[in-house]
């Protein structure tokens, strides 16, 4: 299953290729990334360097530039490495257990914050380093992880079949009211959280998740229903006219509304708003370095901004907002009018629940 991150990776190659990042943004990104070939146990060893991993392509350059760089201005005499190996939360959990811990800080989710922490497997935040003020909610400052960037789960529709569009998820469960084939993701979260806001469920009281009336009521669709498992398949889903409306991420909402000129709409309301967590696994060689590496990433709201321009992901420093472009305001998921629409995911839930409730999920959609 593609995550958010490889996915934005994926987005910003294909605007490299279409001419709207520069060849030296890519080139940059490549020297980062030909930078740790040799891989990041030898980099993790080398003195007074902390090593971040992300998912590759340009999110080397984008975390090199927008967090690293800050740290290092700051922090004379330490060096940040970007390692585009994929943090997956199976890779830190045989890393940890092994007793041979090489990365100091890595791009992961509140829900994969809570299983690492709950196993023993990540540190957890010190809070005196990392203030809890320079975040937009307790959402995005958890336990053992914390978030630099956010993104969304929203609901996308091709207005030339809706000149009046749907407004909530209800309407997206009506079917009556608008035909046609509907896009959800292979993957429970959030969807689940749409299918109970769908049945007038209060959006501020979703958690605990009824799973079972949240299952039942995605499977009223299963006949106008279409899966999608990365983020190129959701956008190409929606261009094709296979399916006339779906929960994607705002990432992919946005090109498809820039790129036909508002044909395809997106809704920021009832959306379901993430944080993007970074953690810092057991034993990482950088020790408290990189509890202050993330205090940097946090603190400063412009390189954040940075990030939205460049990958699309949201800033989640409150004072970010101010200094988004008017352009870019639209797309940011983290913009106060954007984000008081939104339902923040409880990752907490998430990650006591997710492999039962998941295995449980795409049993029912494809059974």
């Amino acid at each position: 299953m593609q995550s958010f991150q490889q996915d934005c990776v994926a987005l910003a190659l294909r605007q490299y290729r279409r001419g709207h990042t520069s060849r030296r943004t890519l080139l940059r990104g490549l020297a980062a990334l030909g930078a740790i070939a040799a891989g990041s146990e030898a980099a993790a060893q080398a003195e007074r360097q902390l090593v971040m991993v992300n998912w590759g392509g340009l999110a080397n350059e984008g975390f090199g530039k927008f967090y690293g760089a800050p740290f290092l201005a700051e922090t004379p005499g330490w060096k940040v490495a970007q390692d585009s190996t994929g943090p997956a939360t199976g890779r830190i959990r045989s890393m940890v257990e092994s007793g041979r811990t090489t990365w100091d800080l890595c791009d992961s989710s509140a829900s994969g914050a809570n299983l690492l922490g709950k196993l023993g497997l990540a540190t957890k935040i010190d809070y005196s380093i990392v203030d809890r003020g320079n975040v937009i909610g307790p959402g995005f400052a958890l336990e053992y992880g914390a978030a630099p960037y956010s993104f969304s789960s929203v609901l996308v529709y091709d207005s030339a079949k809706f000149p009046t569009g749907p407004t909530s998820w209800a309407d997206f469960w009506d079917t009556r009211k608008f035909p046609g084939t509907r896009l959800l993701r292979r993957d429970a979260t959030c969807t689940l959280e749409a299918a109970l806001m769908s049945m007038g469920r209060d959006p501020a009281a979703l958690y605990p998740v009824d799973t079972r009336a949240a299952l039942k009521r995605v499977l009223e669709l299963r006949r106008n229903l279409v899966m999608w498992t990365n983020g190129s398949e959701s956008e190409q889903l929606m261009r094709t006219g296979e399916a006339v409306m779906g929960q994607i991420w705002h990432t992919r909402a946005t090109v498809l509304e820039k790129e036909s000129n508002g044909r395809f709409k997106f809704l920021w309301n009832q959306a379901i708003l993430q944080p993007g967590i970074f953690v810092i696994p057991k034993g990482n060689p950088g020790g408290e370095m990189a509890q202050r590496l993330l205090a940097s990433m946090l603190a400063k709201p412009e390189p954040q901004v940075g990030l939205l321009g460049l990958l699309g992901n949201g800033p989640t420093n409150p004072r970010a907002a101010a200094l988004v472009p008017a352009e870019l305001r639209r797309f940011n998921p983290t913009d106060p009018e954007n984000a008081k629409q939104q339902v923040v995911i409880d990752g907490a839930w998430w990650g006591e629940n997710y492999q039962a409730v998941n295995q449980d999920y795409i049993d029912a959609v494809t059974g």
